[in-house]
């Protein structure tokens, strides 16, 4: 019996990187990049108002085409709906004989 294998049955052999949580022990694996940022430079907030009047106005309007269109196509067939409907229920409809009930 070799009391040892159970010690080591755990623990990755040789030849991998990660050899156990927190060893120091092993060599850097290759191809990982880290990068930091000062929290100095770290500036979330900076100028955000003026940036959104200036980029947010050069956003919205390079694509107010795709809105306008719609909208004003949309809210021209509702009014012309309310108003032709308004005018079906009214009395000059019912004279004209569009409304008969």
């Amino acid at each position: 019996m070799r009391p040892t294998e159970i010690r080591r049955s755990d623990m990755p052999g040789p030849k991998v990187y990660n050899l156990w949580w927190g060893d120091k022990g092993i060599q850097q694996q290759k191809g990982i990049v880290q990068y930091g940022l000062s929290p100095f430079k770290q500036r979330a907030v900076h100028n955000i108002i003026r940036g959104y009047i200036f980029n947010g106005y050069r956003r919205l309007s390079a694509q107010a085409v795709y809105w306008i269109v719609p909208f004003a196509l949309g809210f021209g067939t509702y009014s012309w709906a309310k108003r032709y409907d308004a005018w079906q229920n009214s009395k000059a409809a019912h004279v004209a004989g569009h409304g008969a009930h």
